[in-house]
């Protein structure tokens, strides 16, 4: 406990400089941050490029950060929800065929928005939270006396009508609906309730038009829920109730570093994207256990099969949210953040080696896609550092 107790004195220390001395902040985090007093939060933000160093400068800097959210929200989500809700748009008609269109855009964000719900929907389904209602909900969309329609009922009301008409052998008319219910598949919280995950579906939202050359791709619901999750679960009021802006301003942050993951056209060719991180992944193997990666070579098992997700989610999929946290405490205090997050990789494959040289295919494939039952997080993160 005492050991513990001089390790937040000595974030307590760093965090309260006029000027945050990130070397220092980054040897302290990557051997984990602190959940208390929100340090983990504090450190989240400056290590992802969003806080700047100078601590007298937060202030002015959040609140202005938050209002261009709140400007956002605005733009992308109320005006449009508004028009949608009253069912007019001054300029145009729903037949209108030109894409360009302001019913046009609208049709085609519901496209974009269903998939993103889906997603978000299904978030972390270990943990209740996400399905629990935020305590600070966007007051301009589900306020009572708000005309807006929120992007649940927009994707509500896409799954509400695709409905078919069939006629039997005795020309009986029968209604078919060619989905479930949205409320038969998930609880839904009753009107001027928002759950946490609908937040999150509305940060994915804003972030993909904001990015209209990529849009949303699924497994970006997977990067943005330990941010949020994070920000929305601090122990300081005030970083709870700026979850969803500065949530989103660090995932943008986020992706800008790891966006070329995302883009399925970079193959191994190209020195970023997916392909050339795999490549390089399994030349680290052959290096750190030359063995080992002979023997994953025998069995024809390549890095698609279980590198892909593992390096494209930051390993989101693969642990408990907590451990995930702990994962990213490292991730994010290395310089070469992404070089680390190999060295896991190399790392979780070592702790399991012995399995893996004397199983056949089936179940050395069975053990890599659930090889977090078989590690012990703290032996793979120093693991990982010898490599490093």
């Amino acid at each position: 406990m005492a050991a513990y107790q001089a390790r937040l004195k000595q974030f307590e220390d760093v965090l309260k400089e006029e000027v945050i001395d990130i070397k220092s902040l980054r040897k302290l985090c990557f051997n984990g941050c602190p959940f208390e007093c929100g340090y983990r939060s504090v450190c989240w933000k400056l290590l992802l490029n969003y806080l700047p160093c100078k601590s007298c400068e937060w202030g002015d800097f959040l609140s202005k950060q938050r209002k261009l959210y709140t400007h956002f929200i605005d733009e992308m989500i109320v005006k449009p929800g508004l028009d949608a809700s009253t069912g007019t748009h001054q300029d145009d008609h729903p037949l209108n065929p030109n894409p360009n269109s302001n019913w046009g855009t609208f049709f085609k964000d519901n496209e974009m928005l269903l998939q993103i719900d889906k997603d978000c929907r299904r978030l972390c389904p270990d943990l209740f939270f996400f399905q629990k209602a935020t305590d600070y909900p966007c007051k301009d969309i589900i306020h009572a006396d708000s005309r807006v329609e929120t992007l649940r009922k927009r994707v509500e009301q896409c799954v509400l009508q695709s409905e078919t008409i069939k006629v039997d052998r005795k020309g009986n008319y029968n209604k078919v609906f060619s989905r479930k219910r949205v409320s038969e598949e998930y609880m839904v919280l009753p009107d001027g309730h928002e759950a946490h995950w609908e937040v999150v579906e509305r940060i994915l939202f804003i972030y993909s038009k904001l990015n209209p050359g990529q849009g949303y791709v699924q497994g970006m619901n997977e990067i943005i829920g330990p941010i949020y999750y994070c920000f929305a679960a601090d122990p300081i009021k005030e970083c709870r109730e700026n979850a969803e802006a500065d949530s989103f301003f660090c995932f943008m942050n986020l992706m800008s570093e790891i966006r070329d993951l995302f883009i399925k056209t970079l193959d191994a060719d190209s020195q970023c994207g997916i392909g050339y991180m795999m490549q390089d992944f399994s030349n680290m193997l052959q290096t750190s256990d030359q063995r080992l990666h002979q023997r994953i070579e025998e069995l024809n098992i390549k890095p698609q099969f279980y590198a892909f997700r593992w390096l494209t989610l930051l390993l989101s999929q693969e642990f408990p949210l907590p451990d995930v946290m702990r994962i990213w405490d490292s991730l994010f205090a290395d310089d070469r953040r992404f070089h680390f997050l190999k060295c896991i990789c190399c790392a979780m494959l070592i702790e399991v080696r012995d399995e893996i040289i004397q199983g056949d295919f089936p179940h050395v494939m069975k053990l890599i896609q659930n090889v977090q039952d078989k590690v012990d997080l703290q032996r793979v993160i120093a693991k990982a550092t010898e490599i490093r």
